[in-house]
């Protein structure tokens, strides 16, 4: 048998040695042959099979583990078993990497939207369609008690997303609702958050649509001064002769990175529908 240096194994296999010794403590793929004087590992070029097959499973997305369990009962009629459960995981994966990509794409979409906003304090009116949102009432007013309490609030929606199965992902968009009967009794609470979710996703129970309408619509950059900006569009409203014909949306549009506290640092979007009265 013509003896390989670990060195000539891993240049020959695209690889390197510290994989090959990785491997080797693993008991994956051991030296046929080891000096026991001067310690060198020697492989054989036939060993080059078993190299190929854990690189073709690893290729498969199979783990080390689960290769070398595989190798350990040799048991071949495992294999289509083993290959339709990866078939599965991979399929998985592949639905992640999807709600993945969509949650990029709205984040560019929603800084786009930061870097281009109207000028602080200036309201506009925009067509928005309709969106679809999953909603948690949290029983608890977000405008009468602390960024605390709603970073709690925040954690329960998380919570009631992982239970109902919504996608990570859908936590780059969220916001409150103040309902149209709340307004109407000249009241600012709120006590329900949410996330927007794919116009694809299921109905169930707490899944409802915003409806597409003509908003007014003014930008925040701050969780303190929502309560003052709100009451610039509803004064807004009353001024120049429109109506109310919805629910209060603020919808947090980024989430910018925190450099300097911990504290959440939101770029807000309050709206409202409307209809000239």
């Amino acid at each position: 048998m013509e003896k390989l240096s670990i060195g000539r194994m891993a240049e020959l296999n695209h690889t390197s040695v510290q994989t090959l010794r990785y491997y080797a403590k693993l008991g994956l793929l051991q030296p046929e042959y080891v000096d026991e004087n001067t310690g060198y590992r020697y492989y054989g070029i036939k060993q080059c099979a078993r190299l190929d097959m854990i690189n073709y499973m690893k290729y498969l997305g199979m783990s080390l583990d689960r290769i070398k369990d595989w190798f350990d009962k040799e048991d071949v009629e495992s294999i289509p078993e083993m290959l339709r459960q990866q078939a599965d995981l991979i399929e998985r994966k592949m639905t992640e990497l999807d709600q993945m990509k969509k949650a990029v794409q709205v984040s560019i979409k929603n800084y786009d939207t930061y870097m281009n906003a109207p000028e602080d304090g200036l309201i506009t009116s925009q067509h928005i369609p309709a969106r679809k949102i999953y909603c948690y009432d949290s029983k608890v007013n977000i405008y009468e008690d602390t960024l605390e309490t709603y970073e709690y609030i925040l954690r329960e929606l998380r919570s009631q997303a992982i239970v109902n199965h919504l996608p990570m992902a859908y936590f780059c968009n969220v916001g409150s609702i103040i309902r149209q009967k709340t307004m109407e009794q000249g009241l600012f609470e709120s006590t329900e958050v949410f996330l927007f979710v794919d116009d694809d996703f299921d109905m169930q129970s707490g899944v409802e649509i915003i409806p597409e309408h003509d908003y007014l619509c003014i930008y925040c950059d701050s969780f303190f001064r929502e309560r003052e900006y709100a009451h610039k569009l509803f004064d807004y409203v009353n001024e120049h002769g429109y109506a109310i014909i919805g629910d209060y949306i603020c919808e947090v549009v980024v989430e910018l990175p925190i450099f300097h506290h911990d504290e959440r640092n939101m770029f807000m979007k309050l709206q409202v529908p409307v209809k000239k009265a």
